[in-house]
Formats: C-alpha cells, structure tokens, sequence
C-alpha cells in the first residue's frame, strides 16, 4: 500500500514534518507523484524498525545495576491515551 506524507505521519504518531524529514535526510525512501512523496508501506515499517535499535551496552542498566526502563516506550504509551 501507498501512502502520502500525512498518513504515513498519522500511521506512526508523528508530525509529517518529521516524515518529511526522514526523506530528505534519505531514512525513508519516497517517490514523488505529481506534488505529492508518495511512500510504501515497507519503507516505512523498515524506517520504525531501524529506530527501534538497542541502547549502548553502558546504557542498558542504571548505577544501581536495576535495567534501564524505557523510557520512550513509557512517553509514547503516555501520549496514546490523549
């Protein structure tokens, strides 16, 4: 499936200024019909996956040796509810 800019950015919870973003910098590859960056829906999945990466080894647990939380995680599970 197809999508434009501003339902790729409703897809993912994000502004579509940050979509726009991620294919000027060449994260996420679109094509461009008429006026219009139309994106694939694969690109996009694989542009989430990609963010989704692993902390740094030194990140992953706190001074006290507890696991880190995830905090983006907790901030997007957060933001879902309003």
């Amino acid at each position: 499936m197809t999508l434009t800019v501003p339902e790729a950015a409703r897809r993912v919870g994000r502004d579509p200024s940050t979509v726009r973003r991620w294919i000027r910098q060449g994260r996420l590859k679109a094509t461009k019909v008429g006026s219009r960056q139309m994106i694939e829906e694969d690109a996009l999945d694989a542009v989430l996956n990609d963010e989704q990466s692993p902390l740094p080894v030194s990140w992953q647990t706190m001074a006290d040796g507890r696991p880190m939380p995830n905090i983006v995680a907790a901030l997007r599970r957060s933001r879902a509810g309003h």
